[in-house]
Formats: structure tokens, C-alpha cells, sequence
């Protein structure tokens, strides 16, 4: 990490592969039209509310005090170019499905409170991740820090319950001018509700009633993929590894298959 992108962070950098390029990283940039490589890592255990802001512009993430940024990433044997979002919260309006699943979850009791990692929320957990058939986390403490104390920044949850039930939780980040989503989880024998939206909406909802302009969504893929709930709203931005910030394009390119890379790394024992 560079010290320009954010000087006071206190850390640990265990990790980085963008100084020395590879051949590896050499056939990827040509394969994602110039694209950069980037793959770095570092540990961090307390980062300032503006830092934060800065991290999140350079396109970086946090699971508790591990932070990371990776620009290539594997979705169903593919390559991907991997692309950080956002949205600008001044040019977000809702959709008609937007405004659908906010009157469909009308009878819910919302709440935004500082983040405990409860037992119920831990068994809320391990129900949620039944829907996954790949890549599936064994644990909820792969995203978050056991205890708050242990947290780099402030983290709040997002609490959704149908009386005392506990139906979904979500958990983010919070920032000086804007906030990051971490995880969301809902029960799923309630998917029809389309729980992981409606937190999501109610996350913007509290970054616009608490004075924030951006909210980061995290990493989508180009192509398409699970992730491609995060491309639904207006006023949303997309991270280019070398240029930075711009709206979000409807092209979606930067697809490569496993196997094709490994053919194009050695062409006859030379490189091409």
C-alpha cells in the first residue's frame, strides 16, 4: 500500500504483488486490455473514520483488521476482472422493484445499532449459508472480528426482525463521508421477501439520513455473476484498476478461461 493513498494507517503489510511484475502478471494485463495486476495485503488495528474514506476510493476491503485489494479473480473456473462499486448517494433513486421490496417488508421492525457478534446471529449464520453451493465459509468470524473492541474502524449492523424473530441481520462499515457493506444474512425460508436487498436499501437509507455521500458495495466481477445484484442501482460507480472512479458501463467484458491462461503463459517453453 502506498503511502500517498493513506499515510497515518498503522500496518502490517504481509502481502503485495504489483511492484515486480511476473509473467504471470505481464499475460494478465495484456489479456485484460493493460488492466493492472494487483494483489496486496496488510493488517491494520486501528484505521481513522477519513483513512477509511481513502481506502475505500483505492478500491480496498476489510474483513475485520485484514485488509486486501485484488484486480483478477476466479468466478466458475473463469478469470475476472474484478470491479470495486459504489454508489454516489446524491444520484440514487429507488426502482420500481426497489419500492416493491420496501412496501413487501413494511411489516418488519428495523434497527441500526452497534455492531455484537450474538449466538443468534451466529445461528442465523450457519442457516443463511446453506444456500451456497460453492465457496462456502465455515465460519461468520471469515468477515467479521469477534468482539467490537477488535473491529479497525466502527462497525454497525443492520437489524431486521418480524417481532422478536430474528429474520435478517446486515453489517458495515462506517466512515467519515461514507460507509462500506461487510456481510448480509437472512433466513432463508424467508427468500421470498428478498431480505438481502431490502438491508441493503435500508443501509442507504441510514448513509443518506447520517450525512454520507458514498456507499461502497464491494466487489462484483465483470460478466456476469452472483454479484451482479450490486449493478441494480442508479447513481452507481465502478473502480478501473488505472483510471479510477466512472459510472458504471453496461459493456461487460474481461472474461478468460482457466484453461486459456494456462495455455498463453508458456507457448513452447517461451512466453508469449
Amino acid at each position: 500500500m502506498h503511502a500517498s493513498v493513506c499515510g497515518n494507517v498503522k500496518r502490517k503489510v504481509i502481502y503485495r504483488a504489483d511492484s515486480a511484475p511476473t509473467c504471470e502478471s505481464l499475460i494478465l494485463h495484456r489479456m485484460f486490455d493493460g488492466s493492472p495486476f494487483i494483489n496486496e495485503q496488510f493488517l491494520a488495528e486501528r484505521v481513522q473514520p477519513a483513512d477509511m474514506d481513502k481506502l475505500w476510493a483505492a478500491g480496498w476491503r476489510h474483513f475485520g483488521s485484514y485488509f486486501f485489494r485484488y484486480s483478477v479473480g476466479i468466478h466458475e473456473g473463469e478469470l475476472r476482472r474484478v470491479v470495486p462499486l459504489r454508489i454516489r448517494l446524491e444520484d440514487l433513486s429507488l426502482s420500481k422493484s426497489h419500492r416493491r421490496n420496501l412496501a413487501r417488508n413494511s411489516d418488519l421492525l428495523c434497527s441500526v445499532k452497534s455492531f455484537e457478534l450474538t449466538d443468534e446471529a451466529v445461528e442465523l449464520f450457519h442457516r443463511h449459508k446453506t444456500r451456497f453451493r460453492h465457496n462456502v465459509p465455515p465460519s461468520i468470524l471469515e468477515f467479521l472480528p469477534e468482539h467490537a473492541d477488535a473491529a479497525p474502524c466502527e462497525i454497525m449492523e443492520m437489524n431486521v426482525r418480524d417481532d422478536n424473530r430474528l429474520l435478517a441481520i446486515s453489517y458495515f462499515s462506517v466512515g467519515q463521508n461514507a460507509n462500506s457493506g461487510i456481510y448480509a444474512m437472512f433466513e432463508p425460508t424467508e427468500q421470498r421477501r428478498g431480505l438481502g436487498i431490502f438491508t441493503l436499501l435500508k443501509e442507504l437509507e441510514f448513509a443518506k439520513e447520517t450525512g454520507r455521500t458514498l456507499y461502497y458495495l464491494g466487489y462484483s466481477y465483470n460478466g456476469k455473476s452472483f454479484y451482479d445484484y450490486k449493478k441494480q442501482f442508479r447513481g452507481t460507480e465502478a473502480y478501473d484498476w488505472a483510471t479510477g472512479w466512472s459510472p458504471l458501463s453496461c459493456e461487460d467484458e474481461g472474461i478468460v478461461s482457466c484453461s486459456s491462461l494456462i495455455e498463453n503463459i508458456f507457448n513452447d517453453g517461451q512466453i508469449i
